[in-house]
C-alpha cells in the first residue's frame, strides 16, 4: 500500500483527480451504471408497493365505511 501512495505522490494533480477517474470510468462504467439501475429499479418497485397498499386500504376503509357504519370503529 505504501508503494501507490509513494507513486502518487510525485504524479502531478491532475493525473490524479482527472486521469485517473476518467479511467475509473471508462473500465467499470457498466458496472456502475447496471448497478445503478438495479438500485434505482428496487427503490421504484418499493414505492409503488407503498402506494397501491396505501391506496388499497384507503379504499377499503373508504367504502367499507359507507356500507357498514357499525364496524368503522373497530379500524
Amino acid at each position: 500500500m505504501d508503494g501507490i501512495r509513494e507513486t502518487f505522490a510525485g504524479m502531478p494533480w491532475w493525473v490524479k483527480w482527472v486521469a485517473v477517474p476518467l479511467l475509473v470510468l471508462f473500465v467499470f462504467g457498466g458496472v456502475i451504471t447496471s448497478v445503478l439501475a438495479t438500485l434505482i429499479g428496487i427503490v421504484f418497485k418499493v414505492l409503488l408497493f407503498a402506494a397501491l397498499v396505501g391506496g388499497l386500504v384507503f379504499l377499503v376503509k373508504k367504502f367499507s365505511g359507507r356500507s357498514s357504519k357499525s364496524s368503522s370503529g373497530e379500524w
